[in-house]
C-alpha cells in the first residue's frame, strides 16, 4: 500500500504478490488459474481481474518466474480474432476497445491561456457561467509573475490575483444580483493545441467552433478506403505520448457528441528525424555556444580561451547549438535553406547539420536559373524545339521517380534526380520550354520562390501553383 504507481511500474525485479486461494475458471479450456494479489498491477487500470500473460509481457513474465505459475504462449493477432469470435458465439464472452488516458494537469498558475470560464459563489462552490458572458478575456496586465506566498505551506498565488477589479465580478446568475470570484488559474496550451486543426477549417467563425458543413467537407471519407480526418500529420515523435494522444481523446469526446464526422483526427501520421549538431560543454558541463567555439589546428576545442569538450547532439536552444535561419537566408536565400534540409537525408531519419554542405544544393538552384534565364537580358532564354530521345526519357524517368517520392515523402532522392536532370540540361546546346517548364514544377514545392520567378519569366501570367504537376509517359 506504502508504493507509488510511479514506483510500481517502474519496480523491474522482486515482484512480490499475494495467492489468494482463490481460483478463476477458463471459460475456453476449464483450466482453474490461480487468482494473486500482485504489486504491478494499477488499480486504475480497469475494473475486476487483470488477465497475466507471462509469455507476452515482461512483467507478467517476472511475477510468473517468482511464483512459479506456467508460461503459456497464446495466440497471435489472427488468432486473437479467432478467439474472440469464438467467445462471442458462445455466449461466454464480448470484444470491446478499452481506452486508457492519464489525469491531465488542466490548470496553471500563469497570465497566459485561456480563463476558465468559471466563477465561485460566496461558500466556494464553482459555478460555469452562460454563453452570454462569453467569452472570458484576460485583464491588461504590465506584472506577469506570481504573488507572493504567505508561507511555504500556503497555496500559489496565481498572477491574475493581482488584478482585484477582475478577480471579482457582479453579476445575475439565477439568484439576483451577487458578486461573485473569478477561477484565477488558466487553461494550459493543450486546450487549443488539441482541436487547433478544427479551427483552422473555419477561424473567422464566430457563432461555431466549426460550421458542420465546412467540417463535413474537408474531414469526412472521400471514401471506403479513407478514414477521414486531416490527410497527414508531420511531427516528431515525442508528440506520440502526449499530443496526439490528447488530440486523438478530445476528437473522440467531439465525435462522440456528434460534433464532427470522423472517428479520428488524423488519416496519416508521419514522424521526421531529429537535426543533429555537435553541443559544447565546460568544465563545469555547462552548454556554451556552439557558436563562439574555436576549433584549433590539433582538433581541440575552445570557447573564450577554456577547453571545452563536443559531443553530439540534438539541435535546440536549450544546448545552445541552434543555427539562426535568419543567418542562413542572409548568405543563402529561404529557398536553398528549404531545399537543403530536405536533401539532408531521408526526412525520418536523424540528420546531422552542416552549414558547408548548403553550398551544394545552392549551386544547384544558381545553376537551374542560368539554365533557364540569359544572364544579359535576365529573360527566358528556352527555345520551341523538340526533345531529343534522350533527353525525352530522362525528363519521363524523372518524373515518375518524383511524383512517387513527393507521394512518399522522400525528398532528398527526388532532390538528387533534380539535380541530375538539370546537370543533364546544362550540357545542352539550347534549354526547350519542353524541358523548363516541367522542371521549374517539379523544383516549384521544394524552391517555391525561385520557381514562381522562373515560371514568370518562362511567360505565364498565372501563379505554378494553378498549374498540373507533371505526368511521365510510361512507354518512355
Amino acid at each position: 500500500q506504502r508504493l507509488s504507481d510511479r514506483q510500481r511500474v517502474a519496480r523491474s525485479t522482486g515482484k512480490t504478490g499475494v495467492f489468494t486461494g482463490a481460483y478463476a475458471t477458463n471459460p475456453m479450456t476449464g483450466a482453474r488459474m490461480p487468482v494473486f494479489l500482485a504489486d504491478y498491477v494499477l488499480i486504475g487500470y480497469g475494473t475486476g481481474g487483470v488477465m497475466g500473460v507471462p509469455a507476452h509481457d515482461e512483467r507478467d513474465l517476472d511475477f510468473a518466474r517468482e511464483f512459479g505459475l506456467e508460461i503459456r504462449a497464446v495466440p497471435d493477432n489472427g488468432g486473437i480474432a479467432e478467439t474472440i469470435a469464438w467467445l462471442e458465439r458462445e455466449g461466454i464472452g464480448k470484444g470491446t476497445r478499452s481506452y486508457r488516458l492519464r489525469d491531465w494537469l488542466f490548470s496553471r498558475q500563469r497570465y497566459w491561456g485561456e480563463p476558465f470560464p468559471i466563477v465561485y459563489d460566496e461558500h466556494g462552490m464553482p459555478i460555469a457561467l452562460p454563453e452570454e458572458a462569453l467569452p472570458v478575456e484576460l485583464p491588461e496586465m504590465g506584472d506577469f509573475r506570481p504573488g507572493p506566498q504567505e508561507d511555504e505551506n500556503s497555496p500559489p498565488v496565481p498572477p491574475l490575483a493581482k488584478a482585484r477589479e477582475w478577480a471579482t465580478v457582479e453579476m445575475d446568475l439565477g439568484e439576483g444580483l451577487k458578486r461573485y470570484r473569478r477561477e484565477l488559474n488558466t487553461m494550459p496550451q493543450w486546450a487549443g493545441s488539441c482541436w487547433y486543426y478544427l479551427r483552422y477549417l473555419d477561424p473567422s467563425n464566430d457563432t461555431a467552433f466549426v460550421d458542420p458543413d465546412v467540417e463535413r467537407y474537408w474531414m469526412a471519407p472521400s471514401d471506403p478506403s479513407n478514414p477521414g480526418g486531416v490527410d497527414l500529420y508531420v511531427g516528431g515523435v515525442e508528440h506520440a505520448v502526449l499530443h496526439l494522444l490528447y488530440a486523438r481523446f478530445w476528437h473522440k469526446v467531439l465525435y462522440d457528441l456528434g460534433h464532427v464526422t470522423t472517428e479520428e483526427p488524423f488519416a496519416r501520421l508521419f514522424n521526421q528525424g531529429y537535426v543533429l549538431a555537435d553541443v559544447f560543454t565546460d568544465e563545469r558541463g555547462v552548454y556554451v555556444p556552439a557558436a563562439e567555439v574555436v576549433e584549433g589546428a590539433d582538433g581541440t576545442n575552445t570557447h573564450q580561451g577554456r577547453p571545452v569538450a563536443k559531443r553530439a547532439g540534438r539541435m535546440g536552444k536549450s544546448k545552445k547549438n541552434g543555427v539562426s535561419p535568419e543567418e542562413i537566408y542572409e548568405a543563402f536565400g529561404a529557398d536553398t535553406l528549404r531545399l537543403h534540409e530536405m536533401a539532408m537525408g531521408p526526412l525520418d531519419a536523424d540528420r546531422p547539420w552542416r552549414t558547408d554542405d548548403i553550398v551544394g544544393v545552392h549551386r544547384f538552384l544558381q545553376r537551374l536559373w542560368r539554365n533557364i534565364v540569359d544572364e544579359h537580358t535576365g529573360r527566358a532564354r528556352v527555345t520551341e524545339a523538340a526533345l531529343d530521345d534522350d533527353t525525352l526519357r530522362k525528363l519521363h524517368q524523372t518524373i515518375a521517380v518524383v511524383r512517387e517520392d513527393f507521394e512518399d515523402m522522400h525528398y532528398n532522392t527526388a532532390v538528387a534526380r533534380l539535380i541530375e536532370l538539370n546537370t543533364h540540361a546544362s550540357r545542352l546546346d539550347e534549354m526547350p520550354r519542353a524541358l523548363a517548364e516541367p522542371l521549374v514544377l517539379m523544383v516549384a514545392p521544394l524552391a517555391p520562390h525561385l520557381a514562381e520567378e522562373l515560371w514568370h519569366r518562362l511567360g505565364h501570367e498565372e501563379s505554378l501553383a494553378y498549374a498540373p504537376f507533371p505526368e511521365a509517359d510510361g512507354s518512355l
